[in-house]
């Protein structure tokens, strides 16, 4: 039995999502993980600082599990966590210099897997399925949260 093309669809999106990431961790910067990456190219788009709710809940993790991930950028010095001044309570992670350079050397290093994604696909074919990944994403991003 054939499966419907939305799980085909899931289902390589899946494999590509291990394979890109298995490859990816090999190349990148000592001590930067895939979930470190994560978390400073969402701190480059979408604001240096945050809270470390705001960021798990965007890369929808646990705190716990976000929390680890931090303490591993702060001690490789990528951000500073420091007292959310409007909050004693609350937390505020900031990107860093370091962090922004560590983020370019792990493109930069990532730029040959890349370069060979674009010479085995080809741009008008990339650029073809954006509109399709896109509005994919943006129809899961917006029913992550059912309405209250």
């Amino acid at each position: 039995m054939s499966e419907p093309p939305v799980v085909r669809i899931f289902t390589e999106i899946g494999i590509i999502d291990h394979l890109a990431r298995t490859a990816a961790e090999r190349v990148l910067p000592d001590g930067l993980s895939m979930a470190g990456f994560d978390v400073l190219s969402h701190l480059t788009y979408r604001g240096p600082s945050q809270s470390p709710a705001q960021i798990a809940a965007a890369m929808q993790v646990t705190r716990g599990a976000m929390t680890g991930t931090l303490k591993r950028l702060e001690a490789g010095g990528w951000v500073a966590i420091t007292a959310d001044p409007s909050d004693g309570r609350g937390k505020t992670v900031t990107l860093t210099p370091q962090g922004a350079a560590a983020r370019e050397a792990a493109l930069k290093a990532l730029a040959p897997q890349l370069d060979g994604v674009l010479a085995a696909v080809g741009e008008p074919v990339l650029i073809a399925v954006l509109p399709l990944l896109r509005r994919l994403r943006e129809h899961l991003d917006a029913a992550r949260d059912p309405p209250r």
